[in-house]
């Protein structure tokens, strides 16, 4: 497939690539071979239409590596003071869409080295002494996932903000609570909404954590044996903002872990969204009638003009699949690899890149899809108070009058089945019928057939009660 006639093209960020046409120069490492790279060898094989993004994180690379071949004296200072001036030239015609890329460009360190070249001439070609494109990209990859990880760390607090939010605001709204999406016993909405914040605590500590192994950095360790200049790594990763270096360069070039665990913490994180989007869907239905969503995060039918349809949560659940696909496919990718370096882990930048704009866009629409939401109480209090959700309050009533509990259970059960059989909820039942059940029931078996009440008697550290569920509240408000 050529390119169109303007010579652009398309990169999976959306942005586009001002090409121009190629030219006769040897590619930098040519030096070895007869003939030239096959043309289908060299489209199937570059990476410029995605691992361009990556241009300001190699530019921050090359300007620290410019600095420390110069403390090594490899280079002279004004040389390096030449090359870093030159490398912040490039980085502003690439932002201003000046920069012109050529089909000699295998991927963006060379298309980098290339325009640096072209900017000062050739002192440009310095740069890469003593450093391979495999450590190269190994920092790129890091400095990268730094990035993005503080930016998901933070869109995650701003989700978790907004459940907190919806949740003061609700105290009181009381919703049935369920285990295998049948009614199990009441809780309040504040209470479950706070479940998910919990969940996203975890995910937001497994960045963290997570983040201490991706800032460690590798660059100076060559193509995978180190560096035979004495380049100071210490410093060098002091320049760039790393508290550690690599120990192993065979291993610094080859390990992908970092983008791995990545990649397992955010669909972890999916997971826990796609969970909230499912219920968000069916609460929001006629069916169950709890919740409306804003009219601004929904769409509508092109043929029923009834229809108001959820569709960013269920393009976050879908989303899911995808970020899961990325984390199995670089799992696959690396299950195989001998040492060190090798052209497959040029797959593992698609997968890192596309779960980055996954993530964060999910979580940047959920936060504000949250904000918007109308809770409508009375449907889910309707619910909460039939279904037979108080019947394990009767049971706890039973073993406070001496039953053993199983027997409790199974004397509840026989109340719900006589309940069933005559079409009546439990708070449709008087003493008397309880009685035949068992003479332990007395008039303040009533009071355990309370919806409040019942929510209010679960005092354990995390449970459903009001002052439970404000103890938890203040206690996030403080960190």
């Amino acid at each position: 497939m050529g390119l169109p006639k303007d010579r652009t093209r398309l990169c999976n960020d959306g942005m586009t690539l001002n090409m121009k046409k190629p030219t006769k120069n040897k590619k930098m490492w040519s030096g070895r071979f007869n003939s030239p790279t096959n043309k289908l060898v060299e489209t199937f094989t570059a990476s410029l239409p995605f691992d361009r993004r990556l241009y300001a994180h190699d530019i921050a690379g090359s300007v620290a590596w410019a600095r420390a071949l110069a403390h090594a004296k490899v280079l002279t200072k004004d040389e390096a003071d030449k090359i870093a001036a030159g490398l912040q030239s490039v980085r502003k015609a690439i932002e201003a869409g000046r920069a012109e890329f050529s089909d000699q460009d295998e991927d963006i360190h060379m298309a980098v080295e290339r325009l640096l070249t072209e900017t000062i001439g050739e002192l440009g070609g310095k740069l890469h002494t003593g450093r391979s494109r495999n450590d190269q990209v190994a920092l790129d990859l890091r400095l990268y996932l730094r990035d993005e990880m503080k930016q998901i760390i933070e869109a995650i607090k701003t989700l978790q903000s907004a459940l907190v939010a919806k949740a003061k605001s609700h105290i009181d709204v009381v919703i049935p609570g369920y285990t295998h999406l049948q009614k199990a016993q009441p809780i309040r909405y504040a209470h479950y909404l706070l479940a998910y914040y919990e969940m996203l605590e975890r995910d937001r500590e497994r960045f963290l954590d997570g983040f201490q192994r991706v800032n460690v950095m590798p660059l100076g360790s060559g193509a995978l044996a180190g560096t035979n200049y004495p380049v100071d790594r210490e410093a060098l990763a002091e320049a760039l903002g790393f508290p550690s270096v690599t120990q192993n360069s065979l291993d610094a070039v080859s390990d992908r872990d970092g983008a791995i665990e990545f990649l397992g913490a955010a669909s972890l994180l999916m997971m826990h969204l796609s969970r909230f989007c499912e219920e968000i869907i069916l609460w929001s239905t006629d069916e169950f009638g709890f919740l409306e969503l804003p009219d601004a995060f929904c769409t509508g039918s092109s043929l029923m003009p009834q229809k108001k349809n959820p569709d960013v949560p269920e393009l976050i659940r879908a989303k899911t699949g995808r970020v899961y696909g990325h984390l199995m496919a670089l799992l696959t990718v690396m299950k195989g690899l001998p040492l060190a370096y090798n052209k497959d882990l040029q797959e593992d930048k698609e997968a890192v890149f596309d779960s980055t704009d996954t993530v964060k866009n999910s979580l940047s629409i959920l936060s504000e899809l949250v904000q918007g939401i109308a809770v409508r109480p009375e449907a889910a209090a309707r619910a909460a108070e039939n279904g037979f959700l108080l019947a394990t309050e009767l049971a706890d009533y039973l073993v406070g009058k001496g039953l053993p509990f199983r027997q409790a259970h199974e004397t509840v059960g026989r109340v719900v089945r006589y309940c069933l059989d005559q079409k009546k909820d439990l708070a449709q039942i008087g003493l008397k019928e309880l009685q035949k059940f068992s003479d332990r029931f007395q008039k303040d078996v009533l009071g355990h057939l309370d919806l409040e009440a019942s929510l209010e008697r679960k005092q354990t550290t995390g449970g459903t009660a009001r002052n439970r569920i404000l103890e938890q509240i203040r206690r996030i408000e403080g960190k």
